[in-house]
């Protein structure tokens, strides 16, 4: 959780502290009205995110990286559509957060949110389940695992994975306390979603088609009557 309360006493112990503060909002300003022609600007054929004030476009994925997110996609809007529990989104569902906007690879919205979701909606809330697919690049790596962590511990996302298709490993990280906690760095075996309720999935079903298949099998003869 951001400890504002430690900023704010550095800052006021500055004298300069109200020239500062007027710098950052003049700052804050201007970012703001990017931010606005931001959402002029794109179009369902971009995939951008607004972070700290720029855009930024995503470039393409290597092979690896699409199929780790179509395969977990396939998995979990399975799941929550067999459930009629909530909505999944897949890599240009636009979240809105206090001052960025991201496009997680993966995201999931509980029932309460996904009720109101309109037809023509091009931004969301912020999700209850985050899946950044990790690229190789560094700036990608930082972003994921610095910013949008922390923007998604902040805004109280209650689950966050970061997926290595290269590894081939998943790391799971809950909400507990206003803090993320690592439960679960694999490869093999199972993961339990805390956020989407019942979903239980082999580690290896996000990276193989055969895995894949299997597991889906398993949430259709296991789909309510």
């Amino acid at each position: 959780m951001f400890d504002d309360k430690f900023f704010v006493d550095k800052l006021l112990r500055q004298p300069a502290a109200p020239l500062i503060l007027q710098k950052v909002q003049a700052r804050l300003d201007e970012e703001m009205q990017k931010r606005e022609e931001f959402y002029n600007i794109i179009t369902e054929d971009d995939k951008a995110e607004f972070i700290n004030g720029e855009i930024v476009y995503q470039s393409p994925v290597v092979k690896e990286h699409n199929d780790a997110t179509g395969l977990l996609y396939l998995l979990l809007r399975t799941f929550v559509n067999v459930a009629k529990e909530g909505f999944v989104g897949i890599e240009k569902i636009l979240t809105k957060f206090t001052r960025n906007d991201y496009e997680p690879d993966v995201c999931y919205f509980n029932p309460a949110k996904a009720r109101h979701f309109k037809k023509k909606q091009m931004i969301f809330p912020f999700p209850d389940l985050a899946v950044e697919v990790l690229s190789e690049s560094k700036e990608s790596l930082r972003r994921d695992k610095k910013i949008k962590y922390d923007d998604y511990e902040m805004h109280g996302v209650p689950e966050y994975w970061m997926v290595d298709p290269d590894e081939k490993t998943v790391e799971q990280y809950v909400l507990e306390n206003g803090k993320y906690r690592l439960v679960l760095k694999a490869s093999e075996g199972t993961i339990r979603s805390v956020a989407v309720e019942g979903f239980v999935i082999p580690i290896q079903a996000i990276f193989d088609e055969e895995a894949n298949l299997a597991a889906l099998r398993n949430i259709l003869l296991n789909a309510p009557a």
